[in-house]
């Protein structure tokens, strides 16, 4: 079963969940486009690929054009912007073609993990970067505050270690949040809230992947009433 699927970063804001005011990101998730399926005959594990976004035919390249001529009706001007691979555990339902919508995964309450590129931030020092506390700020200290301090022994072993924490470039990392919870879900206009702050800037590619079922919606399955109207 697909429990993956792409979106956008959007806006933040707030609701309530049992009373409490808890932050959530909106997420532009979906509707995506199944471009290509891997076979356990074939490549060895079962995978789908998805398309996300759009972008004009024209400025995708004659390879990509090929490989997605089977999901491109006649005279059809756009193509999937973001094309990532998502592996599965069986053999899919669904075709090369057929769209992957949000509510076909997603319910409130769920559990997800949503993986982005951070933010960059460009070249950072040791305190902005590994949150060092800096040198003395007294004692004739007039140039340390922020300086990184000794960064290894003299002779033995007379080098720096691999992985020693100094200062460098900050950010644009493939990062992922877990335990997050799905807070809002409008599947008219494909829109997902997520409790807390997710990686990335604003329209920046995400995959929201769902680690577990919400267990309001399975009481609500037992005692046939809908979700919304349960109390955990």
């Amino acid at each position: 079963m697909i429990n993956t699927i792409l979106g956008s970063k959007q806006r933040m804001t707030s609701t309530y969940v049992e009373n409490t005011r808890v932050p959530v990101t909106m997420v532009q998730a979906g509707p995506c486009v199944i471009t290509h399926i891997k076979t356990m005959d074939r490549d060895g594990y079962w995978a789908i690929q998805l398309g996300f976004g759009t972008r004009k035919i024209k400025n995708a390249s004659k390879a990509l054009q090929g490989h997605l001529k089977s999901t491109t009706k006649e005279n059809q001007k756009t193509t999937p912007l973001y094309l990532r691979e998502i592996r599965l555990n069986e053999e899919p339902e669904l075709k090369v073609g057929d769209a992957v919508e949000l509510s076909d995964i997603f319910t409130i309450g769920d559990t997800v993990s949503v993986t982005g590129v951070s933010k960059g931030k460009g070249f950072a020092g040791v305190v902005k970067r590994w949150k060092f506390s800096g040198g003395p700020k007294t004692h004739g200290q007039s140039d340390r505050h922020r300086a990184p301090g000794s960064i290894g022994q003299g002779t033995t072993p007379g080098r720096v270690y691999k992985g020693k924490k100094m200062a460098g470039r900050m950010g644009g990392d493939k990062t992922t949040v877990r335990n997050l919870k799905v807070a809002l879900l409008d599947s008219e206009k494909s829109l997902l809230g997520v409790s807390g702050p997710i990686p990335g800037p604003d329209s920046a590619l995400l995959v929201i992947k769902r680690v577990s079922e919400s267990k309001v919606n399975d009481k609500a399955q037992e005692e046939n009433i809908p979700a919304e109207v349960t109390n955990e």
